[in-house]
């Protein structure tokens, strides 16, 4: 098998019809491609079994996970150089590659068959969520797919969270560290909810209990937080303990639906309404209405997509369904504002903090890529694998555009309309020491 990489060069080039903007390393040892470029190594015919298999997006992951292909050089360039010839050409990625379709493409195929040696194709890498069937986020399903993805490990968390074990958008200033970064954004979204001493504040999806614990030390917020995590709320519990605020904050492993014992005088949703879906969003946004007194404010978090021309046509990323947030699904921000009216909640203000992911998500690679061998002991090299892919990828989406994340303020109007909004009402960007 000399030259297996000028034969995979050629016929991925025929394949793609334009050049292949990596360097190509393959099992033999052997390389072409541009010169100085980051280098794609094929360590292992078994990864050209599983794209024939399953083209597109899903055999490069499982290919990935498995250790099969990996980067060598600066990941991000790697991942935007090959961008154009994977990711984005959606739903058609699919056809591209297929064996059955024109004789070029039927060609090539052929000679992939040749280089990938003998069938059947490896069985998914175990990091990899079984298919499921049913209905969408009924209680099980969502609890199972929470556990699959927060269940990993608290240990495993704070190797790429770094001290905040803050999972969601940080909120930079030049040059801070992430800690304060993470800091800030919790305070902002405190300043946004207007909270004072002795407030009852329903946090949703509350993680590790970060957002309670500041609320409750900086506030003096009576907090009630809610995960399906168990380990997550073990973990929160310990810590709000360590702190001496048990007297100010439960946690409680439910789902948002069951919880009954509003009103709240402010909830807020940092980083969980992207696992809620389209067929429940309006059942998230009706029971949060309830939950609220009038007058009480929602402070939404949340990661959007752009619009398709076609929404009939969205797709949902088939490597983040399998290997990070089963179920997860993103909706345009215009739609999440309008059906929280529909609810009828009044949107007060919508932030854009795109670059801010982008700036935290490449801080959470970094604390990866550093204490890597630890977080293959704590988990799997597939499962580090994953978390490093799907991390970098989503910096580079926020960065270029692809996807947005914004923090949209409502609040449940009172009899009459009234808000008990502040005429100026970006008050909360003056820091609270100010």
């Amino acid at each position: 098998m000399a030259d297996a990489a000028l034969r995979l060069t050629a016929l991925a080039e025929e394949l793609l019809g334009e050049p292949v903007p990596v360097r190509i390393r393959a099992w033999d040892g052997s390389e072409s491609g541009p010169p100085g470029a980051p280098v794609l190594v094929v360590r292992n015919r078994r990864a050209l079994r599983r794209l024939l298999w399953k083209p597109g997006e899903l055999g490069l992951a499982r290919a990935w996970v498995a250790g099969e292909l990996d980067i060598e050089g600066d990941l991000y360039e790697a991942l935007d150089r090959m961008a154009g010839l994977l990711w984005e050409r959606g739903a058609d990625a699919k056809d591209t590659v297929h064996p059955i379709r024109d004789p070029k493409v039927r060609s090539a195929a052929r000679g992939l068959l040749q280089l990938a040696g003998p069938w059947p194709p490896p069985p998914p890498p175990a990091e990899e969520v079984r298919r499921r069937t049913g209905p969408l986020h009924t209680r099980r399903r969502d609890k199972e797919a929470i556990s699959h993805h927060y269940d990993v490990g608290n240990d495993f968390y704070e190797l790429v969270l770094g001290p905040s074990m803050v999972y969601s958008c940080a909120y930079w200033e030049d040059g801070g560290s992430l800690e304060d970064a993470q800091r800030d954004k919790l305070d902002l979204v405190c300043r946004k909810l207007a909270l004072k001493e002795g407030d009852r504040l329903l946090d949703v999806g509350c993680g590790w209990g970060s957002m309670a614990m500041h609320a409750a030390r900086e506030y003096g917020a009576q907090v009630t937080g809610v995960t399906l995590s168990t380990e997550q709320a073990a973990f929160a519990r310990k810590r709000i303990a360590e702190e001496g605020l048990t007297d100010r904050i439960e946690i409680r492993v439910q789902d948002y639906r069951d919880v009954r014992d509003g009103p709240y005088d402010a909830i807020s949703s940092i980083g969980m309404a992207e696992h809620v879906g389209s067929v429940r969003y309006r059942e998230y946004a009706d029971s949060l209405y309830a939950l609220l007194r009038p007058g009480g404010r929602l402070l939404n978090h949340q990661i959007a997509r752009r619009p398709e021309k076609d929404e009939s046509a969205y797709h949902v990323d088939e490597f983040i369904d399998a290997y990070v947030f089963p179920d997860g699904e993103l909706a345009p921000v215009g739609r999440t504002v309008a059906t929280l009216e529909e609810a009828g909640f009044e949107a007060r203000d919508v932030e854009s903090i795109r670059e801010h992911y982008a700036l935290t998500l490449r801080r959470w690679v970094a604390n990866l890529e550093k204490h890597w061998d630890r977080a293959v002991t704590m988990t799997s090299p597939g499962r580090a694998r994953v978390w490093r892919l799907y991390m970098a990828a989503s910096a580079l989406s926020f960065e270029h555009n692809k996807i947005g994340v914004n923090q949209i303020l409502v609040v449940r109007p009172m009899d009459g309309g009234a808000s008990r909004m502040p005429l100026r009402a970006r008050e909360w960007k003056a820091s609270a020491a100010d």
